[in-house]
């Protein structure tokens, strides 16, 4: 069995470690939540020399602790447990299957000994408004599946092979432990319909589920072009005779949104500093589970690489928007109109930001241009970088913007910086 050391995430639970907030490790299901907690951060505690008495581990999912599903007898014996003034790490998995967990949790918290760390895996847990119960005294931690420099390891060849092979079926641990391309799809395919599906379908009580299946293929064909409710709400009476208000389309988007399968980009518009709501841009948390939804038949290695290096920069913790630079230009009468070019990815961090191009392959110089003249018509001093699929190794052009192949900026957690 391959082990995932999963060190970004045991980084950030190390860093929170007896502070006083409910740590609240979120992400799709499957990612491998309960792993970081129950194994690899229980034992980095017990390599601290915390003794086994002072780790709590419980696993709601277990038939064996069904009885601790109620808030009043759980918190009782969470109290119970508790001997002597040292530390108490409460490791709680699964806990959306406790009634009112909210207060089982707020009640831990007010212990000055109790260090608490929880998992969920349905989108009860999983929606934003989990944080907002406790108001400021929630920590989350985004977990997601395997990124490129995290999935290497488990594969027996080179890069290249590897690198296809991570953009066709992801990074969802339980994959890699598959040997064929029929168990890889047959497992993404079974985990998309009878998980994630499941999960949205039963909460929301969705009545239109044809309809909501429907729009989960048209995002997946259509990953990383610009989009919004509206047009999808055309699409469906255009193309499929179906009426779906844009309304209950804004919905259902928000429902893959808060189980995890799905992101989003909003437009920005660079010289002009501001936001344009509408359309956006849709990526999947995991490319090998969009491959899967649509039958692995639309393979565009394009797309598909964009998605991964958008994924990328939101775990190394950017907030990533679409970029926009209008330009004066002309038609081909020689009337002069506003053009607007389209830059990637805009990255932002702090003071930080990168304007990054994805580029599957530039062969000339007339390539060059086309994929860098948004990039050059930003007249501010950020670093601009374009990632291509198979390139030199890092270079600058003529007009200073830095040039480096997909696989060095995946496997160098400071690439940008390059």
């Amino acid at each position: 069995m391959m082990v995932f050391n999963r060190k970004l995430y045991l980084d950030k639970l190390i860093r929170s470690k007896n502070k006083n907030f409910i740590k609240i490790i979120t992400g799709i299901r499957r990612c491998g939540k309960s792993y970081l907690l129950n194994k690899i951060f229980a034992n980095y505690l017990k390599e601290q020399g915390v003794d086994n008495s002072h780790i709590i581990k419980i696993d709601f999912d277990s038939p064996k602790n069904k009885k601790y599903t109620k808030a009043l007898p759980l918190f009782e014996y969470l109290e119970s447990l508790i001997k002597d003034k040292k530390i108490y790490y409460f490791l709680l998995d699964e806990i959306q299957l406790v009634e009112d967990f909210e207060s089982v949790l707020n009640g831990l918290l007010r212990k000055e000994n109790a260090d608490v760390y929880v998992t969920g895996s349905n989108s009860k847990f999983l929606s934003s408004d989990v944080i907002t119960e406790f108001r400021g005294r929630g920590y989350e931690i985004r977990v997601n599946p395997l990124s490129f420099s995290e999935f290497l390891p488990s594969f027996k060849g080179e890069k290249s092979d590897a690198l296809n092979e991570y953009m066709l079926y992801g990074g969802m641990p339980a994959a890699t432990e598959l040997e064929t391309p029929e168990e890889k799809s047959n497992y993404l395919k079974n985990l998309f319909d009878t998980v994630y599906l499941k999960d949205i379908t039963e909460r929301y009580k969705l009545n239109n589920v044809e309809e909501f299946n429907e729009l989960i293929n048209i995002i997946s064909s259509s990953v990383g072009s610009l989009t919004n409710p509206t047009k999808l709400e055309r699409n469906f009476k255009s193309e499929k005779g179906i009426n779906l208000s844009k309304i209950t389309i804004q919905h259902y988007l928000n429902y893959l949104k808060d189980c995890f399968l799905i992101d989003s980009a909003l437009r920005y518009d660079i010289k002009g500093r501001k936001y344009i709501n509408t359309p956006l841009k849709y990526y999947f948390t995991d490319p090998g589970l969009r491959n899967a939804r649509i039958g692995f038949r639309q393979y565009e290695q394009t797309h598909l690489m964009e998605n991964v290096i958008f994924n990328e920069l939101k775990i190394r913790g950017y907030n990533v928007d679409v970029g926009i630079v209008e330009i004066n230009g002309k038609t081909k009468e020689g009337i002069s109109q506003r053009k607007q070019l389209e830059v990637d990815f805009v990255c932002n961090q702090g003071s930080k930001r990168y304007y990054i191009q994805s580029a599957f392959a530039i062969p000339d110089k007339e390539k060059m241009e086309q994929e860098t003249n948004s990039l050059v018509n930003i007249k501010d001093s950020f670093k601009k970088i374009v990632v291509v699929k198979d390139s030199s190794p890092v270079w600058h052009n003529n007009d200073g913007i830095l040039i480096m192949n997909i696989k060095d900026f995946l496997l160098n957690p400071d690439s940008l910086e390059l």
